[in-house]
This record gives structure tokens, C-alpha cells and sequence, in this order.
């Protein structure tokens, strides 16, 4: 199996995502939690929630864990009355499994594998980050991304761009301008309107 993003560091990445968007994260509001996201229907809490619990999730799927055996645990409410610390444990912790040893190549039982731990590292480096997007325009933050994960995430995201627009996850009505700046063509190629 090909691995997209293969020979980029992915766990560190991966963290490198995680604690861009944990700065956003703690900068939300809580009368912020209602405001609209990019992503269609999703406010800001429910956005934090599907990153909080996708972080969990890879505690898990990277710790060897099938999703029947995890079941319905993360299901609903991850966030509590507390989404910044929330997500900065989630955070901790799925930093933690794709650091941990051979977890690049363990096999992940996610819903579309199973697939190499380095598979679903970059997966999971592309939502993070690309969140972190969605909740810093959501919140009216800075929607600068670090220009070396732009970079990382395009190598990651560019040979599955068509697999991930036919997902029916992004909008695939979106195309980047001629002569678009790095940021803008990758949320461009996944659904972004910048």
C-alpha cells in the first residue's frame, strides 16, 4: 500500500497540528460555542467535539482496538464543561499513540481499513489541521496556517485529492484561483472557501 505524505515525520506533524490548533482552541469563547462553521451544519462545539473525539479515537485504533470493541464510549458529549481541557488531553494522548513505537506500522482498524498506522496519522494530521481552519474562521481568529504544515499536508493530501472529493465529506465545488497561494489551494482542494 502506498502511503501518501510517505517520508514526512507524520507523528510529529501530526503534534505539530495538534498544538496549532490547541492556541485557537483555548482562544474560543464560550459565547462562541454557537457561531457557524465552514463545515455545513457543524457550530463550534460540534466541530470541537468531532475533533476532540476523533483524538480519542486514535488513542485507541492506534492502541490496537477495533471500533466494535470500543463501541459507543466515545459517542455524544466529549467536551463537558471544559473544551479547551478536553482537548488538550485528547490532544496529549493521540500525540502519544502515533509516537509511540511501530505505531507507523501497526495495522489501525478504522472505518475504511484496516490501514498502516502512518495512513491514518496522515488522516488525521489533514483534520486537525484543517479544523483548526474551520474553528479560526468560525471564531473570527487569524486563519494563517504554519506555512510548513500547508506544505506537509499538501504532500499528504495531493495523491488522494480525488478520493477524498468523491468521500462526499468536502464540497467539490471549489476551485483555488489561478496563481492561489499554497494555504488557499489546499482548502480549496478540500471544499474550503477561503
Amino acid at each position: 500500500m502506498s502511503i501518501p505524505g510517505a517520508g514526512l515525520d507524520l507523528p510529529e506533524l501530526h503534534a505539530q497540528a495538534l498544538a496549532a490548533t490547541g492556541r485557537l482552541v483555548a482562544q474560543v469563547k464560550p459565547d462562541q460555542m454557537g457561531r457557524a462553521t465552514p463545515c455545513e451544519g457543524w457550530d463550534v462545539r460540534t466541530l470541537l467535539n468531532h475533533v476532540v473525539g476523533g483524538n480519542w479515537w486514535v488513542q485507541e485504533l492506534a492502541g490496537g482496538k477495533t471500533i466494535e470493541e470500543v463501541g459507543d464510549r466515545l459517542d455524544g458529549d466529549v467536551l463537558g464543561d471544559d473544551p479547551a481541557g478536553a482537548y488538550d488531553a485528547s490532544a496529549a494522548a493521540a500525540a502519544a499513540a502515533f509516537r509511540a513505537p511501530g505505531a507507523m506500522d501497526a495495522p489501525c482498524a478504522v472505518s475504511y481499513g484496516p490501514v498502516p498506522g502512518a495512513v491514518y496519522a496522515g488522516h488525521r494530521f489533514v483534520d486537525v489541521l484543517i479544523h483548526g481552519w474551520d474553528l479560526a474562521k468560525g471564531t473570527g481568529q487569524d486563519t494563517t496556517l504554519d506555512p510548513d504544515l500547508v506544505a506537509a499536508c499538501w504532500t499528504v493530501v495531493e495523491p488522494q485529492a480525488a478520493l477524498l472529493q468523491s468521500s462526499g465529506a468536502f464540497d467539490t465545488d471549489v476551485t483555488a484561483p489561478e496563481g492561489a497561494d499554497p494555504q488557499t489551494r489546499l482548502l480549496a482542494a478540500l471544499g474550503r472557501r477561503p
